[in-house]
């Protein structure tokens, strides 16, 4: 078994305060020692805040992201504070989703990756936003996100 890499992370094992913007946060990364083998990575995040750009009043999502790593995993705990970093931040629901998706491509250059973020209603409407880097590989196994659609009292 091959042990992780984990020289040069700032965060891990560090007491931090949490980033004051998604602009401030630094999301790290370690070596995959996996590489070449695809299998699928899910973090999900239920208590997800931000704040509504117009009114300010904050707006909550279950996020679900998964990814097929190729040379590099996401830190766990920089993951963490990068999307609590969003507390403070206002942004419509689909720029925070693509925010966050798009960080994380960027960062990692994934195989592939998918977020589907499942905003709570806001003026009685839920909006849920899906967004992926192309189609999976063949053969990998997809489990479903596991996220209900909105009922409400239904």
């Amino acid at each position: 078994m091959t042990k992780t890499d984990v020289s040069g992370l700032s965060m891990l094992g560090a007491k931090v305060e949490s980033p004051a913007s998604p602009e401030e946060a630094i999301l790290e990364r370690v070596p995959s020692g996996n590489r070449g083998t695809n299998y699928v990575v899910r973090f999900t995040a239920p208590e997800f805040t931000s704040l509504c750009p117009m009114t300010g009043q904050p707006d909550f999502a279950h996020i679900v992201i998964d990814y097929i790593p190729d040379e590099w995993l996401v830190e766990s705990k920089s993951l963490k504070l990068f999307l609590h970093s969003f507390r403070n931040h206002g942004a419509f629901h689909e720029d925070c989703s693509l925010d966050i998706a798009k960080r994380l491509v960027d960062l990692l250059q994934p195989v592939w990756l998918r977020i589907g973020a499942y905003w709570y209603p806001r003026g009685g409407i839920p909006i849920d936003v899906f967004w992926q880097t192309g189609a999976p590989p063949e053969g990998v196994w997809l489990p479903d996100q596991g996220v209900a659609p909105y009922r409400g009292r239904g």
